[in-house]
């Protein structure tokens, strides 16, 4: 398994996290669905957008750019649609609350490790 960490300014020591990597169409079709939780986070390569339908908690979206550059994070609620962004190239997904406490926000960039 991968993991993360958050490129950015210092705000406090940030563990790695760990992060599953869905890159197949199958895998990002998936994603959280039928899941009660996620310990890390999940991204979502390629992806502009993501919905969560069906979905049984709420959780943080964040839409990266081409070098993993984070251009706007949200909460979202089960039973939504979210708009696809134009300049996403990948998504990462969290529980609600996490990318708070990561640190993740408009402008920081993640940082993958044994990735492959």
């Amino acid at each position: 398994m991968a993991t993360m960490t958050v490129s950015g300014p210092p705000s406090g020591t940030v563990p790695e996290i760990p992060l599953e990597i869905a890159d197949s169409a199958r895998a990002r079709r998936r994603g959280l669905l039928g899941r009660t939780g996620v310990t890390g986070a999940l991204l979502l390569t390629p992806a502009r957008g993501v919905h969560t339908v069906r979905m049984r908690f709420a959780i943080d979206v964040a839409y990266l750019d081409r070098e993993l550059r984070v251009l706007a994070v949200r909460t979202m609620r089960p039973g939504r649609i979210g708009l696809p962004r134009m300049r996403a190239r990948h998504v990462l997904e969290a529980e609600a609350g996490a990318m708070t406490r990561w640190g993740v926000r408009r402008g920081t960039r993640i940082l993958v490790h044994g990735a492959g």
